[in-house]
């Protein structure tokens, strides 16, 4: 019967994420990979403590955290040898117990400077390599347990958007909305929000992330909500704007067109695409009904572990949309110290086109 260490080179060997990573290691002609990004080491490893790092070698892994992990770690990690550590991951690199090379590669949008310096100082014959994006091409494409993790969060914001459809009115304020957003979230069966609630109402809903407020829901005017919740490490994302009281034509007219916006997004979207194509089709569509100004930022983004990932859906992004990403198609329109609207869906990318993933109304709801 093999033993643990035994058990732990053979998921090593087999694990194709960390397969993945070694191949990456051997084209950067690296040693090994220092992984200090929590979210990427979840995709890796399964861990969600909130403190990690991961080593990688050509021959093995290592998942560095410390005592208040001890029993979480062996129960989520199954293809790197756990190491306790009270002093911290440096302290046990300087120990020489593991074989670095010569050349190491860090995330470097996602280890701080000082602690660069200080691994330069105490490990001064091995070669730092700073690295960015190494996770971006790994992490875009959802495997089906990934997918029915995000399909599970977005159900349950779907059910909490039905909840706020019953209180939504002038006699509550836009915190208030948010707390139940939150509470909701977790009677529903969410481990937390995915980001703070967006609720803002009047004038506010001008503001894209605009931060819930004091202030009570104005009555007459559009309010948008955009709220996502995690469920098992995998993040919902989703937008509404819901009419309380009589709307102007102006708002009326904005909705239907954010709407019409939104629409086209999905219809266009496709595998091989770029994204920067994508948000200059839905872009196009909003200038030429005279919006152009009134659209201020990205039409969307990735979403799985962060509810940010890349790529975003923008002006700038050259990289193609694979089959089997998550991204979100959030046109909207912002008149400042007036109104605004936004409209948001996840949506699976396959060869037949983009899924929407939420089955909340998106017709303008008038309360």
């Amino acid at each position: 019967m093999p033993n643990m260490n035994d058990t732990l080179e053979i998921a090593q060997t087999v694990d194709p994420k960390l397969h993945a990573l070694r191949s990456k290691l051997q084209h950067e002609q690296l040693d090994a990979w220092l992984m200090t990004d929590l979210a990427n080491i979840r995709w890796t490893t399964g861990f969600s403590g909130s403190n990690a790092v991961l080593l990688l070698t050509k021959e093995s892994a290592w998942l560095f955290t410390d005592g208040r992990y001890a029993e979480q770690v062996k129960a989520e990690v199954k293809n790197a040898i756990p190491v306790i550590t009270q002093d911290g991951f440096l302290e046990e690199l300087k120990t020489g117990k593991y074989p670095l090379g010569t050349r190491v590669g860090f995330q470097a949008d996602k280890l701080p400077f000082a602690t660069v310096e200080k691994l330069r100082k105490e490990l001064p014959d091995i070669e730092l390599v700073p690295k960015t994006g190494v996770y971006d091409d790994l992490i875009v494409v959802k495997t089906f347990e990934e997918l029915e993790k995000i399909k599970a969060a977005v159900a349950i914001t779907d059910k909490v958007f039905q909840k706020l459809l019953e209180i939504l009115s002038p006699n509550i304020t836009e915190r208030e909305v948010a707390a139940e957003i939150s509470y909701w979230n977790k009677r529903f069966g969410a481990e937390r929000d995915a980001f703070e609630p967006i609720v803002a109402s009047g004038p506010r809903a001008a503001l894209p992330h605009a931060r819930a407020s004091e202030k009570f829901i104005q009555n007459n005017s559009l309010v948008v909500i955009d709220m996502g919740c995690v469920v098992e490490g995998y993040c919902s994302d989703q937008t509404r704007t819901v009419a309380v009281g009589k709307i102007s034509t102006a708002m009326r007219q904005a909705y239907e067109t954010v709407l019409e916006a939104h629409l086209l997004g999905i219809r266009e979207a496709r595998v091989g695409m770029m994204a920067k194509e994508l948000d200059g089709v839905v872009r196009n569509f909003l200038a030429a009904r005279g919006y152009g100004e009134a659209f201020s930022h990205a039409l969307g983004h990735s979403v799985g572990l962060q509810v940010h990932e890349v790529p975003t859906i923008g002006r700038k992004t050259d990289m193609r949309l694979p089959a089997g990403c998550v991204i979100t198609i959030e046109p909207g329109i912002y008149i400042p110290n007036e109104f605004g609207v936004r409209i948001e869906d996840m949506v699976y990318l396959t060869e037949a086109g983009a899924q929407p993933l939420p089955s909340a109304p998106k017709h303008l709801i008038e309360l």
